[in-house]
């Protein structure tokens, strides 16, 4: 596949699944799980260094003492691209070679958390989001003309803010919610937990798109996969 492809949803989890990495909200991730923080410094090391030049503006490494969380998106496009794919690979054969593992989590499941605002008018409340935050623009075009497009931790490390048009007040109904985007093959047993602590189910029409569900007293929340969207 060329670098500069943008491959389907499927394509990319097909490519990717048995390096152990995931798709989610746009971008590949995986997890080296190691003993310390100096292990994790070397695995980031050796991720670099696999990536070489190439893994500018497309490779952000996470460094924690127990883990070292990658994640590949070509940062202009906004979007996993062909190279992403070979650099998936790249890193994953330097890392194993070195006796590390990458997967998609065991005890922290790799995961993005979206923040979902209903609004009205989309393009009066957006800047106020922007300025309050410092968040900045989402790569690649916009969802709409109107300026709707996603809002961004420049740094990847708090939630992506998105914005869902109503066409009329919702009185006594949260407005604010939150999108839990995991792998797909994770979003059972995230589903049956939620179920399982006094959760409902309240839609699951657009599965394995997202479930909507809600706590006990009817907030809402959604597990999304990247599956059903192509």
């Amino acid at each position: 596949m060329q670098d500069d492809v943008k491959p389907t949803r499927q394509e990319i989890s097909d490519a990717i699944a048995e390096l152990g990495w995931r798709l989610i909200l746009g971008a590949i991730q995986t997890h080296v799980q190691v003993p310390s923080l100096i292990a994790a410094t070397s695995a980031a090391s050796i991720a670099a260094t696999a990536a070489g030049n190439e893994g500018d503006r497309h490779l952000d490494i996470d460094v924690r003492s127990r883990q070292a969380v990658l994640r590949l998106q070509d940062a202009q496009a906004g979007a996993t691209t062909g190279r992403d794919l070979r650099l998936a690979r790249q890193i994953t054969e330097a890392l194993v070679g070195q006796g590390f593992l990458t997967n998609p989590g065991t005890d922290a499941v790799v995961q993005e958390l979206e923040i979902a605002i209903d609004a009205l008018d989309i393009a009066a409340i957006r800047p106020f989001w922007k300025a309050v935050t410092g968040y900045v623009d989402e790569p690649g075009p916009l969802d709409s003309p109107d300026g709707g497009g996603a809002l961004v931790d420049p740094l990847h490390r708090s939630p992506t803010i998105w914005f869902q048009q109503m066409d009329a007040p919702r009185p006594q109904r949260n407005r604010i919610h939150f999108d839990i985007d995991v792998p797909h093959d994770s979003a059972p047993a995230r589903i049956a937990a939620a179920l399982a602590a006094g959760g409902t189910m309240v839609k699951d029409s657009a599965a394995p798109a997202y479930w909507v569900l809600a706590d006990p007293e009817g907030n809402e929340a959604c597990i999304c996969t990247w599956q059903g969207r192509d």
